[in-house]
């Protein structure tokens, strides 16, 4: 008991030393970000309060937040820290979900603000920057999130349970986790969104609305369509969603605006769909899958086995 207690005491140790040093390197790297742009921008009025607010979000309040946790420790008071910094992690939910629009508002005063322009060129050319720019430096916290669950994690597994840090540690993991999954959902859904804006900009024309609350983007690939008479298979580019399937085809090549795009040729809704193979059980060249709707059947072939079983799996998931 004694040796595995000096194990464990020995890991949590290094875990708590490497936390500590990160800590300063993430403190030193935020710290560029508020001295360099936030406190001089704020002085010298080169963005309006509500531009500047958009830009960089609750950064200087996440920088005070992990200043105190590495006083704490720096001072050996691991559990007062942990309990002090859970009291601000949600900052680093809305800092996540300002991300997108923080962004957006960079790359159009960069644009449109030629004083901004000139000023964060000068800033990123100091030598503390190291060749890094303001973009590569404000995702920091929601990667510095995901560091704080292992670190937290590897602490408490190496903590005895008659400690009396351990609830402390146990609650920490529980509120980064929860935390840390919020921004997953907040990442998640953006990189949908844009997923659903590709796909709308695909297609020709405004008639099929892609763009819908709730819908989740699955797939998307060629596919033959066999036809119920003894007709050629016709090729055609299918886009999966979570309650629709969408059959394309691509317009005329020489057409001068869509030359590019994509002809919504049918909607189908998945309600009440049933999807089966047709063949493709064994290790042939690809298969047939049939989808069944209250009034049509389709034939769907691959000549590629791998590809017409993920399509099987992700219709009957999209369908369920």
């Amino acid at each position: 008991v004694e040796e595995q207690r000096a194990r464990w005491e020995r890991k949590r140790s290094r875990t708590a030393k490497e936390l500590l040093e990160t800590e300063h390197k993430y403190l030193e790297q935020l710290d560029l970000v508020i001295t360099f742009f936030v406190t001089i921008l704020k002085a010298k009025g080169t963005l309006k309060p509500a531009v500047l607010e958009t830009i960089f979000g609750p950064l200087e309040s996440i920088y005070s937040a992990s200043h105190v946790l590495s006083h704490h420790l720096e001072s050996s008071n691991l559990g007062l820290g942990l309990e002090n910094f859970c009291e601000n992690l949600e900052l680093y939910g809305h800092y996540a979900e300002n991300l997108e629009q923080a962004n957006k508002t960079l790359k159009e005063q960069l644009r449109k603000n030629k004083p901004f322009r000139r000023f964060k060129k000068l800033q990123e050319t100091r030598p503390q920057f190291q060749g890094r720019k303001l973009e590569d430096l404000l995702p920091l916290p929601l990667q510095r999130l995901h560091q704080y669950k292992h670190f937290f994690r590897d602490l408490l597994e190496n903590t005895c349970q008659d400690c009396t840090e351990y609830q402390k540690l146990a609650k920490a993991v529980k509120s980064v986790s929860e935390v840390s999954q919020w921004v997953q959902d907040v990442i998640r859904k953006r990189e949908n969104s844009l997923q659903l804006l590709r796909v709308q900009k695909l297609l020709k024309g405004q008639k099929t609305l892609v763009l819908t609350p709730g819908r989740w983007y699955i797939r998307e690939g060629w596919l033959l369509v066999v036809p119920s008479k003894g007709e050629e298979l016709k090729r055609r580019m299918f886009f999966l969603f979570s309650d629709i399937f969408i059959a394309t085809k691509p317009c005329h090549p020489l057409h001068p605006l869509n030359s590019k795009k994509l002809e919504c040729r049918a909607v189908y809704p998945l309600h009440q769909c049933t999807v089966d193979k047709v063949f493709g059980h064994t290790q042939s060249q690809g298969g047939v899958l049939s989808l069944s709707f209250p009034h049509k059947t389709l034939l769907l072939m691959s000549n590629d086995q791998e590809d017409i079983n993920d399509w099987y799996q992700n219709l009957t998931a999209a369908v369920r």
